[in-house]
């Protein structure tokens, strides 16, 4: 085939490769990787941070209610009643009947949700110990890269389960194999370990961590006030997909963009710190067990009441708004997918207002644990308001007390980072961003 063509100088490169790629498929693959391991990189874990947060909230409103929709459909042999206004829910037009299948299948969705974290909860805990502990000394991208083909996964998997109107129940199935390469906690231990690798001082460490909750809370609010028009105007399958190529950008940009903050161990070796390194799993749970061990009486207190309040805090928080949409889908409100959208639009403006208010209190000197206990009351009171809303207006308005209820996130993750050397911060994120997994 090579000698149809009497001047080979004049093609083109990617023709003249392809005529001798029998001959130079080594050198060209040896000068691909060169290439790859000479390119310009990034210090910049920030778009990571907000297309993975875009790709998630497309699909974190339309998760529950497709499940709703097609357990609707299996419990009661009729099509799910879409419309414009709840009227479906008025008294008046409702019989006991539908009230009962109301009821019935809000609870088989809430069973559905259950079964799907409880299978998927230890698996990535396991996972997270083993990878956020490990970026200490192996580097931060394996965080971040792993959760990323572990929701792509899950998000194929939606789609599959979606356009080939397959069983719902693999979709737990999904779940289980997406937690194998780490969740949420993982991913967002490993940036904020990132994060923490590249600030000089404490000040600049808590803002850019408020900056990100506050990119989460932008770029979430887009993608959340879409679902319901995406979902309106073509259904389930486009919005899974959109996200799943979203997904896929992330993942080129975590791998061939982003560079890695963490430099090689040792050759002797010794860790960062300079003690001597443990094999596999020992070296793994000493290096955590190591964070309280080399600090002071104090430090060591301080370090786990911070650990119990994360943890307090973020099972109140994420425990409770994750059944808000179940509970917008149900009597008295029955919201529609507008709504539903519009409603979680308006839950992530809690990231901007949260980091203004960490930003104004940290310019005017506020003491960071009064700044996390004014955003435990901010939560405290938004959920009360939840628990008595009865009508759409007042549920909108529940996200007015709520506005500084991110403040706590950034703030303590600040702190506990400034507890520990830099050696540990992936430990340090280990012992606090799985209950973030759990508590869902």
């Amino acid at each position: 085939m090579i000698s149809t063509f009497k001047d080979q100088s004049r093609l083109p490169v990617y023709v003249y490769a392809s005529l001798n790629i029998s001959c130079s498929c080594p050198a060209f693959f040896r000068n691909f990787n060169l290439y790859l391991l000479n390119m310009k990189r990034l210090y910049l874990v920030e778009p990571v941070v907000a297309l993975y947060a875009f790709s998630s909230f497309l699909i974190y409103p339309l998760v529950q209610q497709y499940v709703y929709r097609r357990l609707w459909q299996q419990l009661t042999n009729t099509p799910y009643p879409v419309s414009d206004n709840t009227s479906r829910c008025a008294p008046s037009n409702s019989s006991s009947n539908q009230t009962d299948f109301h009821k019935e299948v809000q609870k088989q969705a809430s069973l559905f949700s259950l079964y799907s974290e409880l299978l998927s909860t230890i698996p990535s805990l396991i996972v997270t110990l083993v990878l956020v502990a490990y970026s200490d000394r192996g580097g931060r991208k394996i965080t971040i890269i792993m959760p990323l083909i572990g929701t792509l996964i899950y998000t194929s998997t939606f789609l599959t389960v979606s356009f080939f109107e397959l069983n719902i129940y693999l979709l737990i199935g999904s779940s289980f194999l997406s937690s194998l390469f780490g969740g949420i906690s993982t991913f967002l231990g490993g940036c904020f370990a990132y994060i923490a690798d590249l600030c000089q001082d404490d000040r600049q460490k808590t803002l850019r961590m408020a900056g990100v909750d506050m990119m989460i809370g932008l770029l979430s609010g887009v993608a959340a006030i879409s679902t319901g028009y995406f979902l309106r105007a073509a259904g389930f399958n486009w919005p899974f997909l959109t996200s799943a190529l979203c997904q896929c950008l992330i993942l080129v940009y975590a791998v061939f963009i982003l560079e890695e903050t963490v430099r090689n161990t040792p050759a002797d070796g010794s860790d960062i710190d300079g003690s001597p390194q443990r094999p596999g799993l020992r070296q793994l749970i000493f290096g955590l067990c190591q964070i309280f061990a080399r600090a002071s009486y104090k430090c060591k207190i301080v370090l786990a009441l911070l650990i119990i309040i994360f943890t307090s805090f973020t099972f109140t928080y994420i425990g409770g708004i994750s059944l808000v949409t179940l509970y917008e889908l149900n009597e008295p409100l029955c919201w529609t997918e507008i709504l539903i959208g519009y409603g979680s639009a308006l839950s992530t403006t809690v990231f901007l207002t949260s980091f203004l208010g960490v930003s104004a209190f940290t310019y005017c000197g506020v003491p960071q644990l009064l700044i996390v206990a004014l955003g435990i009351l901010s939560v405290l009171s938004g959920l009360i308001m939840v628990a008595f809303a009865k009508t759409t207006v007042l549920m909108f308005l529940v996200r007015i007390p709520m506005l500084l209820s991110i403040m706590p996130f950034p703030v303590l993750r600040s702190v506990m980072s400034k507890i520990v050397s830099k050696s540990e911060q992936g430990k340090c994120a280990f012992g606090h961003t799985p209950w973030m997994h759990v508590c869902v």
